[in-house]
């Protein structure tokens, strides 16, 4: 067995002579299971989180989407249609169309953006999953509207003798002040058939109804479309897709991925997730800290063994190896049992749901990467701050 390893292994079982040190020893051990346990909750929690938030947008959005990359809408061939049609990894596809309306109802007004869909949508995209009253059911005067919209102007779903009016601007040119809101506007009546639930923002945001009826409305003929949602098959390769469909549609047009159609939420997961590294990690830093100095008192503590060892032949880079591997599997044990002691609350939060945020449970979530990153944080910050303490053996306090 490997002489410093040996040594190393008997000072981390061994008591010392002097109670002050073992108390250290054991509140360093005691602060990095905290410390590594701690950290492996908060990215567990963070991980739990950004699945939790990008579930909202897996109802809404489609896996790609083709949008102009200059104005509102752009021009549909058949041509393009059909090649499209002949992409072998496209589950299907569902053209749309969406513009800013102002919703009248009982004297109430909101300002919402309709969305014209055809029969497609709900194949391509999960929204009829977030229904939570009625039914996903479009036509010349059904609709599906959000909670939000439903709650501010307190509609009555499926009443036939009092619908929704929706205005929209009428396209051209000229002053508006001059023009009576006959001329303005395009007036479209509309009864609730559905009412969707996903998220606060998009439940005030969105009203569907049929694209044929919206472009209608707008003043838009059936070719004119202001995007093309694609659901691909399971194993279909997102970029070859993604590149035929760009060569398909020409220049003009931008395709983009779920993470790209919801950037900032992306970004601003990702950055509450680094900070929270981050903190966690200045705290285990500190904490750290302290196995530099309880290496140091062993140092001091063990100082006529290390002289006696040295007396017999013992060089002094094998000290110094003797305390930095002593400090080592200090650390590499505490972030071992602080990871295992994360994971079994972790485990307990998916089985239990002990921490609940109102009626939902607080979501969290394994992965391997996170116990990588944990035991890579410790191992790391251990190495340097055992190395630190190792240091310390020199020739004066030998001699």
């Amino acid at each position: 067995m490997n002489f410093p390893f040996y040594i190393a292994k008997r000072y981390v079982r061994s008591k010392s002579s002097q109670n002050a040190v073992n108390i250290i020893n054991f509140i360093t051990f005691l602060v990095i299971v905290i410390g590594s346990c701690a950290l492996f909750i908060v990215l567990s929690g963070f991980a739990g989180l950004k699945t939790f938030s990008l579930s909202f947008t897996k109802s809404f959005d489609p896996d790609l989407k083709a949008s102009p990359a200059v104005g509102k809408v752009f021009s549909l061939s058949e041509e393009q249609e059909k090649d499209l049609s002949e992409i072998s990894d496209i589950a299907s596809y569902s053209k749309e169309i969406e513009e800013k309306v102002v919703l009248s109802y009982d004297k109430k007004i909101d300002i919402a953006v309709i969305k014209g869909v055809d029969e497609n949508y709900a194949k391509t995209t999960q929204v009829d999953s977030a229904v939570s009253f009625g039914t996903w059911e479009l036509g010349p005067q059904l609709g599906v509207a959000g909670y939000g919209i439903m709650q501010t102007l307190g509609i009555v779903p499926n009443y036939y003798r009092n619908p929704l009016k929706i205005l929209a601007l009428k396209p051209g040119k000229g002053s508006l002040v001059q023009k009576s809101p006959k001329d303005l506007y395009n007036v479209l009546p509309m009864v609730i058939s559905g009412v969707y639930s996903i998220e606060e923002s998009l439940d005030s945001k969105y009203i569907f109804a049929e694209l044929e009826l919206v472009q209608a409305l707008l003043e838009k003929n059936p070719s004119q479309i202001s995007g093309i949602n694609f659901k691909l098959k399971p194993e279909a390769n997102q970029k070859l897709v993604r590149e035929q469909i760009e060569t398909i549609l020409g220049e003009k047009i931008r395709v983009h991925d779920r993470e790209e159609m919801n950037s900032s939420l992306h970004k601003m997961l990702k950055t509450e997730n680094i900070a929270a590294y981050l903190i966690f990690t200045l705290v285990l830093i500190i904490a750290l800290f302290n196995v530099v100095g309880a290496i140091i008192m062993m140092i001091l503590d063990k100082q006529e063994n290390s002289k006696t060892l040295y007396n017999l032949g013992v060089t002094l880079k094998e000290l110094r190896r003797i305390y930095f591997i002593q400090g080592v599997l200090v650390t590499a044990t505490g972030g071992i049992l602080g990871i295992l002691l994360g994971a079994t609350l972790i485990g307990l939060q998916l089985i239990f749901g002990m921490v609940t945020i109102g009626s939902i449970q607080y979501p969290v979530e394994f992965q391997f990467q996170n116990f990588i990153i944990v035991f890579a944080t410790i191992a790391i910050l251990g190495l340097i701050a055992s190395k630190i303490a190792s240091n310390r053996i020199n020739q004066k306090l030998l001699s």
